[in-house]
């Protein structure tokens, strides 16, 4: 059975963000970051591209949990390989409807960069 819209088996699903969690949590507790390519890589439940949407809405998923939770938005630490070098639109929008001021992306993200590594690296 897939609740999810993409077709994908739940249990595959659930891997899949476990893995991405496992993983996210590691790069966290040594205060780094990680870019979508990379993480990519590091997922053998399902095959992700780096700008895949299904990626999207699984760290999407992540950061509400861990938000709820009291331990920050875990998708901050996932970030663009080149430009930038931050998380992509849809972290400042995901931001905004868990309540954070996003009216200065760049203080929002290092808040919750802040955030995860006090709650991590401890």
């Amino acid at each position: 059975m897939a609740n999810n819209s993409f077709g994908i088996a739940d249990v595959d699903w659930d891997r899949a963000k476990a893995e991405i969690r496992e993983v996210l949590i590691k790069r966290a507790k040594v205060r780094g970051m990680i870019p979508y390519s990379e993480l990519v890589t590091k997922v053998q439940a399902v095959a992700f591209h780096a700008y895949d949407q299904r990626l999207f809405r699984i760290l999407g998923e992540l950061s509400v949990e861990e938000a709820t939770a009291g331990r920050g938005m875990l998708s901050a630490i996932v970030v663009h390989k080149v430009g930038d070098m931050e998380p992509g639109p849809g972290f400042f929008k995901l931001g905004a409807e868990l309540g954070r001021d996003t009216s200065d992306q760049t203080k929002c993200w290092v808040d919750e960069i802040k955030l995860l590594y006090s709650t991590w690296s401890k």
